[in-house]
C-alpha cells in the first residue's frame, strides 16, 4: 500500500465508521442485541482477516487477557451507551456527542498517567465542553434529545478509557489480533444477556447485523491497521474526526434527521477543536 492508498483507506475507514449509527437506527432490537451482534460478527470476520495473512491468534498471558478483559468491558460499555444514544436522541446528537471523547483523553492522560496537560489541551476541552452545550437542545433531562446526549457523552468517556486500556494492551498484543480478542471478549460479555432476542430479529435485521460486523468494524479496522503503515497515527486521526460529518450527512439523507442550526454550530466547534489539536500535535512533531 503506497501513500495514496493509505489516504484512501483512512477515508474509507471514516465513512464506514460513519454508517454505524446508520445501522444502529435500522436494526430492530436493543443496544445490547446491537452490541453483541456487531461484536460476534466483527471476531468472526477480523479471525478471517488473521488466517488469510497466515497468521494465527497466539493465546495471551495472565497479564495481557486482564488488559484486554478490562478494554473488552469498556468497548462493551461503549458501544452500548452509544446506541443506547443513538436510539434515544437519533443519529447526529449521538455522533457529535461521542466525539467528545479526545476531551476526555486529555484529562484522563493527565490524571491516569500523571503527564502535564498544557494550556492548549485546555483549550481543546473548554471547546468541547462548549460545543457539547450548544449541541443539547435544552438542559431538561424530560427531553429525550438531551437524555440522548448524555448517553453519548457516556460514550465518549468510555471509549477514551478504552483507548487508553488499549495504550497497555499493544505491547501485550500483536495490533493485528487486538481487536479480535476484544471483539470476541464483547461478544462473550453481552450475549448471555440478550440471547434470547436473536429469536425475534428479522431477516432483514441479520443482515444489517452483519454489516454493522464486517463493514463497519472489521473492515475499517484493517484498513486503519494497514493505513497506519504508510501515514501517521496523527494523521489518520484527523480524517477520522470527520466521522460525525459523514454520520450527519448519512442521516440526513436515509431518514431526514436534520440537525438545529444551534446543534451543528457547536458539532463545528466539536470537530474544529479535534482537528486544530490534531493539526497542532502533528506541526510539533
Amino acid at each position: 500500500m503506497n501513500s495514496r492508498q493509505a489516504t484512501m483507506a483512512v477515508h474509507a475507514t471514516a465513512v464506514l465508521f460513519g454508517l454505524t449509527g446508520i445501522f444502529g437506527e435500522l436494526i430492530q432490537g436493543g443496544a445490547a442485541l446491537i452490541t453483541a451482534g456487531r461484536a460476534a460478527f466483527a471476531a468472526a470476520a477480523l479471525l478471517l482477516i488473521i488466517a488469510r495473512a497466515g497468521h494465527r491468534p497466539a493465546r495471551p498471558g495472565r497479564r495481557a487477557l486482564s488488559v484486554l478483559l478490562a478494554a473488552g468491558v469498556l468497548l462493551a460499555i461503549h458501544w452500548a451507551t452509544f446506541f443506547v444514544a443513538v436510539k434515544v436522541g437519533g443519529i447526529a446528537i449521538a455522533t457529535l456527542g461521542f466525539a467528545s471523547f479526545p476531551a476526555f483523553i486529555t484529562l484522563l492522560e493527565g490524571f491516569l498517567f500523571h503527564e502535564r496537560t498544557r494550556a492548549a489541551e485546555w483549550a481543546v476541552v473548554a471547546l468541547v465542553t462548549a460545543g457539547l452545550a450548544l449541541v443539547a437542545p435544552s438542559f431538561d433531562f424530560r427531553d429525550q434529545a438531551t437524555i440522548g446526549l448524555g448517553w453519548a457523552v457516556a460514550s465518549g468517556l468510555s471509549f477514551a478509557l478504552f483507548t487508553l486500556a488499549n495504550r497497555k494492551a499493544v505491547g501485550l498484543v500483536p495490533a493485528r489480533e487486538l481487536a479480535c480478542w476484544e471483539n470476541g471478549i464483547v461478544a462473550l460479555l453481552i450475549l448471555p444477556w440478550c440471547l434470547g432476542e436473536f429469536a425475534e430479529l428479522r431477516a432483514l435485521d441479520w443482515a444489517w447485523l452483519f454489516m454493522l460486523g464486517v463493514f463497519c468494524t472489521a473492515l475499517p479496522h484493517a484498513l486503519l491497521v494497514a493505513s497506519l503503515a504508510r501515514l501517521k497515527a496523527r494523521t489518520a486521526g484527523l480524517v477520522i474526526a470527520l466521522e460525525p460529518v459523514y454520520a450527519i450527512l448519512f442521516a440526513a439523507l436515509l431518514f431526514a434527521q436534520y440537525p438545529s442550526a444551534r446543534a451543528l454550530a457547536g458539532g463545528a466547534l466539536v470537530i474544529g477543536a479535534i482537528v486544530w489539536s490534531g493539526l497542532r500535535r502533528t506541526a510539533a512533531d
